[in-house]
Formats: structure tokens, sequence, C-alpha cells
């Protein structure tokens, strides 16, 4: 089970951290990432962490704003997002993740967090 928190309302430019917290399965062998959906547009993988959490992949619209993290102990997953802007508006999923041209989904999935950037 994956469950995402920390989305809410900030306005351009600010930042948001959010939290992916992990369980029932053997969460230190799975590369993890954040993908986002906004409305009426599909689905799109935003970043992905190997398990080691020594490697990170980033989606060319975040890249040098969005940071991914993970802590094996705690089984807990971050994504620290700054300068935000109004684009990056979407619901932001947690999921476990593949990286080959471009960053995919596995099968396991959180229920999503809300992230809003608007004045």
């Amino acid at each position: 089970q994956l469950v995402e928190s920390g989305g809410g309302l900030v306005q351009p430019g600010g930042s948001l951290r959010l939290s992916c917290a992990a369980s029932g399965f053997t969460f230190e062998d799975f590369s993890i990432g954040w993908f986002r959906q906004a409305p009426g547009k599909g689905r799109e993988g935003v970043s992905c962490i190997n398990f080691r959490g020594d490697s990170a992949f980033y989606a060319d619209p975040v890249k040098g704003r969005f940071t991914i993290s993970r802590d094996n102990v705690k089984k807990m997953v971050y994504l620290q997002m700054n300068s935000l802007k109004p684009e990056d508006t979407a619901v932001y999923y947690c999921a476990t993740c593949t990286v080959v041209d471009g960053i995919w989904p596995g099968d396991r999935w959180g229920q999503g967090t809300q992230v809003t950037v608007s004045s």
C-alpha cells in the first residue's frame, strides 16, 4: 500500500513537500516514483528514485525544481517541489516505477494528493 500526503494550495513560486508512506511489501526492493495527472490530460511521470536512493531521474518540466528522496528505514518517499508553476497543478500519485526512455509506473499506486498552484 502507498499513501500520499502533503498536497494543497500554493501560490506560484512557492514550495510543497509531498510524502508517500509504504507498507505491505518489501519497500527497499523497489524503485518508487511520482506521477501526476492534470485535468483533461494524461498521466505524466515526474520522477523516479532507485531502490538504494542513490540515483534519480526527473522529467524535463521539473528538472532543477523538484527533488525526490527516500528513507528505507521509515519506508517513505518524498518529493520536494520548489518554484511551483500553475502548470504543476495536478493530482500527484506515488507508485513503483521503472525508467526506460521515460518514467513508467509499476502496479502499486497510491490514492493521490491534489496540488493546486494558483494566486
